[in-house]
């Protein structure tokens, strides 16, 4: 017998939701108010690493499809220095720069 009733699914939310597009405006010597200005605060700081930020977001969709992103941002004195993760814009200055290492 089919079921005529299903349960409401609640779509779930939790972190930043970082684009591409985002991490594009992102350059090499920014310092960390231009980077919060543009990512938004991270979800992660941890005191005994301050140069490096993490951002995290997970999304459980109703129809059942799950989506889970992440992206650590570091610094050096206080600039930033380097981007990873795997929402890594192609076409920024900081990608160009870490593949000529």
């Amino acid at each position: 017998m089919p079921a005529l009733v299903k349960p409401y699914r609640m779509e779930i939310q939790q972190g930043n939701y970082v684009t591409q597009e985002m991490v594009s405006q992102l350059k090499p010597g920014m310092s960390k108010e231009q980077v919060r200005f543009v990512l938004g605060t991270p979800l992660l700081s941890d005191i005994f690493h301050a140069e490096r930020w993490d951002y995290i977001y997970y999304r459980d969709a109703r129809k059942g499809t799950k989506e889970q992103r992440r992206l650590a941002v570091y610094f050096e004195a206080g600039r930033l220095a380097r981007v990873d993760g795997d929402i890594v814009a192609a076409g920024s200055a900081l990608a160009e720069r870490e593949r000529s290492k």
